[in-house]
């Protein structure tokens, strides 16, 4: 209480007089304030942008974490490319080449008649080459039962060659006559696309084959 009494009985305008203890007494408090204020102004800056470092340090080693792992794997990855393009390249070699495809036409319209379907129509395009094949979009109309459409994509599943045949814009309506009575058999009509395969001749040397043919 005595030193409370002191601090209310100063001079504010002779602070030379007062006693030597209260001029300690703000010596110290000043400096805790020029500390705090430093701290706060200064440090607490420098503690977000270290927590900021530590969370992005955190995020580097688990990137690296990630990296290492990857790099681990890489020789097995690498050798399962290799049996993939060894696979490729295999299967590349089953599909016709262009000396095969007018043949090929021939026999998937032949399956077709050999089936019992009705050809309306049977119209290949022009080619479309992409890298190491190319594609045929063939316009086609056709009518049959259920069980000749089977036995047509069993007949071409059967060529010598692998064939893939594509559909787009493909619709299968059933054939009516006269007062919709239906007749028991379908109209497919659309387009489908088969492919085969391009050799390096007709790539180009900007091109890379993922195999050649035997």
């Amino acid at each position: 209480m005595r030193f409370i009494d002191e601090l209310r009985s100063l001079d504010r305008h002779d602070v030379a007089g007062w006693p030597l203890h209260i001029k300690r007494f703000f010596i110290g408090l000043v400096f805790v304030l020029i500390v705090f204020f430093g701290w706060y102004l200064h440090v607490s800056d420098q503690q977000e942008s270290l927590a900021a470092s530590r969370a992005h340090e955190e995020q580097l080693k688990q990137e690296y974490a990630q990296k290492q792992g990857m790099s681990a794997n890489l020789e097995a990855l690498r050798k399962q490319l290799q049996q993939m393009q060894v696979l490729l390249k295999q299967l590349l070699r089953q599909l016709p080449g262009k000396t095969e495809m007018p043949e090929l036409l021939t026999d998937i319209s032949q399956s077709a008649q050999s089936a019992g379907l009705g050809t309306e129509s049977f119209q290949p395009g022009a080619e479309l080459i992409k890298d190491f094949y190319a594609e045929m979009p063939i316009q086609l109309q056709m009518i049959g039962s259920y069980h000749q459409f089977g036995s047509f994509i069993s007949s071409v599943a059967s060529l010598h060659r692998v064939v893939i045949l594509t559909m787009h814009d493909v619709s299968l309506t059933p054939v009516t006559k006269l007062g919709n009575a239906s007749t028991g058999q379908l109209m497919l009509q659309g387009t489908v696309t088969t492919y085969r395969y391009v050799d390096e001749g007709e790539r180009g040397p900007s091109r890379s084959a993922p195999g050649r043919r035997p």
